[in-house]
C-alpha cells in the first residue's frame, strides 16, 4: 500500500513505438506520488523511455501523460560541450546573461521577461554550489574543467536551483564518489517538490519514499525504499517458486492418475471382448454393458482430462509469478597474456607501479584527482602535467571503455559497431555472443542511440570483449554507470571468463569485490599513487612497496 496518497503524474494506457516499429512501453498505466520515488527494473525495461515520456521529450503512441506541475529532466549523459560554463550546466545562464546585462545599463524589456522573478538566481546558484562542496567553482567556469562527478553534481544542484513542480533524474550517482554520492543523498533528503529517480546506487535507493518497478510491462509501486521493496520480493518469489513447485506435482499426480486410469480401462475392455468371445452372456446383455462401459471410459477420460487441464494451468499460472534471472554466458578468446608480460605502467608522484599479466587492478580516489585523465594520457602516450599521475603502455593491444559513452555511432546498428571491432567474425556468431549478452531480436538490428543505457553499455563491452585480435589489456572508466543491480552482475559474469589484464576506475565497491581486483591503487590529489586495501581510508604502505617501485618522489 502506497504512502503518498496524492499523485504527480498519472500514466493512462501509454503506449511508445520507436519509428522502427519496435515497442518499447505498451498499454503501461500506473502513478508516481508526491515525494520521493525511486524508479527501478531491469535495463531495456522502459525506465528512461518512460522519463522521457513523462518529460514530454518524447510523444507517446497512444495513450497519455498527465503531470501537476512543470517537470525538469536531468538524463544518464550529459550531452553539452565541454566548453560550454557552469552556469549553462545549472540552467541558468540565460537567465544570469540577462541580469548581468541590467546591471550593465541594459532596458531592453526582452533581459526583464529573462529574468522574471529569478533576480537572486546568482546568490541561489552559490548556495548551491557550496551545499555540494564546490563553492569556489565559479559560474564561468568551463564544464571540461570539471570531473564528470563534479558536472553531474553540478547540474543536479541546478534542477533545485530551477525549482521545478516535478523533477526526473535519470542514474545520478554515475561518476560520483563517496563523498558526492552522501552529497546527493542529502539534496535528494531535502528535495523540494516531486522527484523521481532512477538509479543503480542502492544507498541512493534507501532516501526514497516508494519504489516503483517497471517490469514485464507493467508498472507497480511500494511504499518503502529500495531494501523493504527487495526484502518483500524476495518473500513474494519463494512464495511463488513453492506454489509452482506444488503445482507441478499436482500436475504430476494428475497425469499419473490419468495413465493409472487408462491401463484401468485397457483391463475392463480386455475383459469385455473375452467375455464376447466366450459368450457367457446374451448378446443384448453383453451389447448394453458394452456400451455402458464406453460411456462410463468416456466420462471418466473427460473428467481425468480436465483434471489434468486444470493442473497445467495452475501450473502455467504459477510459473509465470517466478522471474527468470538469466546469466550471461561468454567464451572469450584467450588474449594470451603470460604471467610475467608487462603491460603497462602507471606512474605517480612517488612511485611505479606495473600492471602485469591477467592482472586485475583498480584505480580509486576522489572525484577531481585526475583518474580520467590518468587513462586519457596513458591510453594517448601523454606525458602527464609536473605533478600529476600518468602512464605508460607496453602492449597496443588494448581495449577501453570511457567514462562517457559517445564513442558509439548511434546511427550504426549494435550488430555493425560489434562487428567493426572484429571484421572477420561472421554476423551469424556475433549475433550468438551478443545473445548471450541478452541483446536479442531487434535489438541487434536497431540504431545504438534507440537502446537503453545499458543495452549501450554491452553492445560496447561486447566491441572490447570479441576484439580480433583481443585486447590484452582492458581499461574500463566506471563501466558500472547506468547500469541496474543485474546488469552489474552480468557484467561480472562477462569479465570473469577474460583471461587478460583489467585496469579499472570504479567508486562501486561493491563491484569491485565481487570482480576480484587483485590491486586497488588510490590516486590523491598531488599525484600519488598508494595501494590500499578494501574500504580502507588509508594507504596500505607496506602492501604497496611489495608490489611498486619508490621512484624517490614525495608527495
Amino acid at each position: 500500500m502506497s504512502t503518498l496518497h496524492r499523485s504527480a503524474v498519472t500514466l493512462t494506457d501509454l503506449t511508445f513505438e520507436w519509428p522502427d516499429g519496435t515497442v518499447a512501453l505498451s498499454h503501461l498505466s500506473g502513478t508516481f506520488g508526491t515525494g520521493r520515488t525511486g524508479l527501478v527494473g531491469d535495463n531495456g525495461a522502459g525506465k528512461s523511455t518512460l522519463l522521457r515520456l513523462v518529460a514530454g521529450l518524447l510523444t507517446p503512441t497512444t495513450g497519455h501523460v498527465t503531470t501537476t506541475g512543470d517537470v525538469a529532466y536531468l538524463p544518464q549523459t550529459l550531452t553539452l560541450g565541454r566548453g560550454a560554463s557552469v552556469a549553462r550546466l545549472l540552467g541558468i545562464d540565460t537567465t544570469l546573461d540577462a541580469l548581468r546585462a541590467i546591471e550593465s545599463g541594459a532596458v531592453d524589456e526582452r533581459h526583464f521577461d529573462a529574468v522574471g522573478d529569478d533576480w537572486d538566481v546568482e546568490a541561489r546558484a552559490a548556495q548551491a554550489l557550496a551545499e555540494i562542496g564546490l563553492d569556489g567553482v565559479g559560474l564561468d567556469r568551463r564544464v571540461g574543467e570539471l570531473s564528470g562527478g563534479e558536472a553531474m553534481l553540478v547540474a543536479i544542484s541546478g534542477l533545485r536551483v530551477r525549482r521545478s513542480a516535478i523533477t526526473l533524474l535519470d542514474e545520478p550517482t554515475n561518476n560520483l564518489d563517496r563523498a558526492t554520492r552522501a552529497r546527493l543523498a542529502a539534496l535528494v533528503d531535502d528535495w523540494p517538490g516531486t522527484l523521481v529517480v532512477v538509479s543503480h546506487d542502492l544507498e541512493l535507493l534507501e532516501h526514497v519514499d516508494e519504489t516503483a518497478e517497471l517490469h514485464a510491462g507493467t508498472l507497480t509501486t511500494f511504499g518503502g525504499p529500495y531494501s523493504a521493496w527487495r526484502a518483500q520480493l524476495e518473500v513474494d518469489q519463494a512464495a511463488a517458486a513453492q506454489a509452482a513447485r506444488s503445482a507441478e506435482q499436482t500436475l504430476r499426480a494428475e497425469k499419473r492418475q490419468r495413465v493409472e486410469a487408462e491401463t484401468k480401462l485397457a483391463r475392463r475392455e480386455r475383459t469385455a471382448r473375452t467375455a464376447q468371445a466366450n459368450r457367457t452372456g446374451s448378446r443384448i446383455s453383453m451389447g448394453l454393458r458394452a456400451s455402458a462401459a464406453q460411456v462410463s471410459a468416456g466420462s471418466m477420460r473427460q473428467g481425468l482430462d480436465a483434471k489434468v487441464q486444470a493442473a497445467q494451468q495452475a501450473l502455467d499460472a504459477a510459473a509465470a509469478r517466478v522471474r527468470d534471472d538469466e546469466h550471461v554466458h561468454l567464451v572469450l578468446p584467450d588474449p594470451d597474456v603470460p604471467r610475467g608480460r608487462r603491460l603497462a605502467e602507471l606512474h605517480g608522484t612517488n612511485r611505479t607501479v606495473v600492471v602485469q599479466g591477467p592482472e586485475r587492478v583498480a584505480l580509486v580516489g576522489a572525484n577531481g584527482t585526475g583518474k580520467t585523465t590518468l587513462l586519457e594520457n596513458l591510453l594517448a602516450g601523454r606525458a602527464p602535467e609536473p605533478g600529476r599521475a600518468g602512464g605508460t603502455l607496453l602492449t597496443d593491444r588494448v581495449g577501453y571503455l570511457p567514462q562517457r559513452r559517445d564513442g558509439l555511432d548511434d546511427a550504426r546498428s549494435a550488430l555493425d559497431t560489434v562487428r567493426d571491432g572484429a571484421p572477420g567474425v561472421a554476423p551469424g556468431t556475433v549475433r550468438n555472443h551478443l545473445a548471450r549478452l541478452l541483446l536479442r531480436g531487434s535489438a541487434v538490428d536497431r540504431p545504438v542511440g534507440t537502446l537503453s543505457g545499458g543495452e549501450r553499455f554491452r553492445v560496447a563491452l561486447a566491441r572490447l570483449l570479441l576484439a580480433d585480435p583481443p585486447a590484452q589489456l582492458l581499461v574500463l572508466d566506471e563501466p558500472t554507470n547506468d547500469l541496474d543491480v543485474r546488469s552489474v552482475e552480468r557484467l561480472v559474469e562477462a569479465l570473469s571468463g577474460y583471461a587478460g589484464a583489467l585496469l579499472v576506475v570504479s567508486h562501486d565497491d561493491g563491484f569491485l569485490a565481487r570482480l576480484g581486483v587483485d590491486v586497488r591503487l588510490e590516486l590523491d590529489r598531488d599525484g600519488a599513487l598508494d595501494e590500499v586495501a578494501p574500504g580502507a581510508e588509508h594507504p596500505a604502505r607496506g602492501a604497496a612497496a611489495r608490489r611498486a617501485g619508490d621512484d624517490g618522489a614525495g608527495r
